[in-house]
């Protein structure tokens, strides 16, 4: 039996792949430890997985509402999650991960576990890395859509002389970022390689897991090896009161398939304007609604539209008329299976790239999370309502995911490099 250490960091998108791939390990008879945020224990535990906490803490960012705020801002969120979260806290990530990495075979990253090569080094064990969507393979012949001021893709159209400018003014911003990563390097050991930690650096010499759908992307020649696909690791929790899953039934049964709105774990505590928008476009439509609303209040909700703190995806996605989501990985992963035209309201990070692949793919339409209003709903959800071929593609590309398990591959594969150690 294998012991695997299991590292991510960030929101239940980030969380659950790891949660399924570490469950699927167990199933094989290893022992899978996952090492993330101590706000994470009781998912973990639900999950009948050993835990280990890391910092940071998800609390120790203050309130969670203005975190999320600052986060999720379209152009500065990715510097403000590096530099305020992620960077300050490494010294305190390296000493969790080692102390949780007693008898451990091999390590398992995430693409902001920028301590997880640290900690493998000095503990002489092997690591793997993982990728959970397409955006986190940055590379400069196959650019993804950068949230805000998409660079990449835009200088690529005006030929290799600006892309090729505009590719190393971004190494040179996020290696100005990653200042305290290399320090902390410095003091372990490690000598800088040059490389940058969130583009090449973060891909491991053992080997790098896709965990998403190869739907999504064409492989480009500077992806990193070797790269193995496995499909997404899907986990999507689930609803321990036996009284919302019945008020769940009785309301699908009760009438023609629903609208079905879910902005994932994060986007819900910036969504105060986006129900009320939601709300109305479904009475526009004359539709049945389902809000997966996280904590969000209502005083009053109008007949035919409920809504739910929690569901799982693939209990409610299939049921729907057309997913209404924010394009998380995760939540773009369960949608796909659901078989259902998407209209997508991305927010940040992945999420406009995730939104971007689905459009190329005939099954969705994209309003941006920040440009929503009830007309723009009201206008794409009809329009998908309308759209046979959109309907046809959204239920081939289902099938031809049908059998895809993505957790299993993973911990196969994982097992075989661990007994290699």
């Amino acid at each position: 039996m294998s012991r695997i250490l299991l590292a991510t960091f960030g929101s239940l998108g980030d969380l659950h792949p790891f949660l399924a791939v570490g469950r699927a390990l167990r199933e094989r008879g290893h022992d899978a430890i996952i090492a993330t945020s101590p706000d994470y224990a009781p998912q973990v535990a639900a999950a009948g997985l050993s835990f280990a906490p890391v910092r940071p803490s998800i609390e120790s960012f203050g309130d969670r509402r203005r975190a999320t705020q600052r986060l999720l801002h379209p152009v500065w969120g990715a510097e403000r999650l590096l530099r305020e979260f992620v960077m300050p806290a490494l010294p305190d990530s390296l000493k969790d991960l080692q102390a949780a990495a007693q008898g451990v075979d091999l390590f398992v990253s995430h693409p902001l576990t920028f301590a997880v090569p640290i900690a493998a080094h000095r503990l002489q064990k092997p690591w793997v890395s993982t990728v959970l969507a397409p955006f986190s393979l940055i590379t400069q012949q196959a650019p993804p859509r950068l949230p805000g001021i998409n660079l990449l893709q835009a200088t690529q159209r005006m030929g290799p002389r600006v892309h090729g400018v505009a590719w190393q003014l971004m190494r040179a911003v996020l290696r100005q970022w990653e200042k305290p990563l290399r320090t902390l390097r410095r003091s372990q050991g490690l000598r800088d390689t040059g490389a940058v930690m969130t583009l090449e650096g973060q891909y491991s010499p053992h080997g790098t897991l896709a965990l998403f759908d190869a739907q999504l992307a064409r492989p480009a020649s500077d992806w990193p090896t070797p790269l193995t696909f496995c499909g997404p690791a899907l986990y999507d929790g689930h609803v321990p009161d036996t009284t919302l899953r019945d008020e769940l039934r009785q309301f699908i049964d009760a009438g023609p398939p629903p609208l079905v709105f879910a902005l994932g774990s994060s986007a819900v505590w910036i969504a105060d304007r986006f129900w009320p928008e939601a709300i109305r476009a479904a009475q526009a439509l004359g539709r049945r609604a389902i809000l997966v609303s996280g904590q969000t209040p209502f005083s009053a909700l109008p007949p035919g539209i409920r809504a739910f703190p929690y569901l799982p995806y693939s209990q409610v996605f299939p049921h729907a008329a057309v997913v209404i989501h924010q394009a998380g990985i995760g939540t773009l992963s369960q949608a796909l299976r659901a078989g259902r035209p998407q209209l997508i309201t991305p927010v940040a990070f992945d999420q406009p790239d995730n939104a971007e692949r689905a459009e190329r793919l005939g099954i969705a339409r994209v309003v941006p999370f920040q440009k929503v209003t009830t007309d723009k709903l009201t206008a794409g959800i009809e329009a998908l309502l309308r759209d046979g071929a959109a309907v046809i593609k959204a239920a081939v590309v289902a099938e031809q995911l049908r059998d895809v398990d993505g957790a299993g591959v993973a911990a196969e594969w994982l097992a075989r490099k661990a007994e290699e150690a």
